[in-house]
């Protein structure tokens, strides 16, 4: 029987189990860093969704709250309407009596000729001059009643036209508010998923591109560009920490234009309700040259919107769940920066 024994390994049999040992270890590493992206990945596509669907809510916003201003604007025309044609009638019934009345006469002093009536006339002096006077007063009030009948029937065609619109606006209107509360659902199955991550994850999570804060950041040097701006800022200032509500515009609570509108209406200053009206609410200014109180838009759309603090931070409030707060400037694509 022969007997078996163990080889010294040779040079080349080292060198091969040396190069084993790497390539293993490598594979393990190569591994390791495959594996994470495999189970990041659906805490990525969680924040992914949830940064998309902030965006629909936002934009939904907007577009709720155009809805709604121009709804109550024509509230306001269609009331307008409705005065002056409430005013026009009753010119028209008091013009209508004093016609019934001087058609009345005519009628009792008349049934006979004007040629007969002047031969019976006491007076034809006299019936001469109260035919003339009468003729001239009928022929005024009926050429004044077919002007106020014309302008009735533009009023009425007006006021048809801006309940058509109203109702048009209340439908679009009431479409917008279904669309915000699809979001809104779509809002809490993300957050759900947000809660089912890791504490560790979610804490990390928590929208790091807007880390907010609600302190006082370093203002420096931050002059604003005029005394209502430093008025609008300083009221900005004063709702750090107050809820986003959708289409609030204060004072308990605010969606990102209706800070920006209360803001600058605490400083005398009228702006539109929505984001994509304030960008144009002003001059335009470079952002390298933006002063506290300047607005500053977001995305191409200008769906989001807030008021520059100074020193790279604004002051807006951020979406659904997140209070009123600061955050970097460049915490999303500027659109545009505008100065009231």
């Amino acid at each position: 029987m022969g007997s078996h024994r163990r080889l010294a390994p040779s040079g080349f049999d080292r060198g091969a189990t040396s190069a084993l040992g790497v390539l293993s270890a490598a594979a393990a590493a190569l591994g390791a860093l495959t594996a994470v992206p495999a189970s990041a990945a659906p805490h990525d596509d969680t924040r992914a969704e949830v940064d998309r669907l902030y965006e629909e809510a936002e934009q939904a916003t907007e577009a709720f709250n155009k809805a709604g201003e121009r709804a109550g604007a024509l509230r306001r025309e269609v009331g307008d309407a409705q005065d002056h044609i409430a005013r026009q009638q009753g010119r028209i019934n008091d013009l209508r009596e004093t016609l019934g009345s001087l058609a009345g006469a005519q009628y009792r002093s008349g049934g006979l000729d004007p040629s007969l009536a002047l031969l019976f006339s006491d007076d034809p002096d006299d019936y001469l001059a109260k035919a003339s006077v009468l003729d001239r007063i009928t022929t005024h009030q009926a050429g004044e009643l077919r002007e106020l009948q014309d302008a009735m029937r533009e009023l009425a065609q007006e006021r048809t036209e801006a309940a058509r619109k109203l109702a048009e606006l209340e439908r679009s209107r009431k479409a917008v508010a279904g669309h915000k509360r699809t979001v809104e659902r779509k809002l809490a199955r993300a957050r759900q998923l947000l809660n089912a991550l890791p504490t560790a994850e979610r804490a990390a999570y928590d929208r790091a591109s807007r880390s907010g804060r609600f302190d006082m950041p370093d203002l420096a040097g931050a002059v604003p560009a005029s005394g209502r701006a430093a008025a609008a800022l300083a009221a900005a200032r004063s709702a750090l920490g107050k809820p986003y509500i959708w289409g609030a515009n204060g004072p308990s609570g605010f969606d990102c234009s209706g800070l920006v509108q209360w803001s600058y209406a605490q400083a005398g200053v009228s702006l539109p309700r929505t984001s994509q009206a304030q960008a144009h609410a002003g001059r335009p200014v470079p952002l390298s040259q933006a002063q506290p109180g300047d607005i500053v838009t977001y995305r191409s759309d200008a769906s989001h919107v807030g008021m520059y603090a100074g020193n790279g931070q604004v002051i807006h409030a951020p979406y659904p769940g997140a209070p009123v707060r600061y955050d970097p400037v460049g915490m999303m694509p500027v659109s545009s920066v505008t100065r009231p």
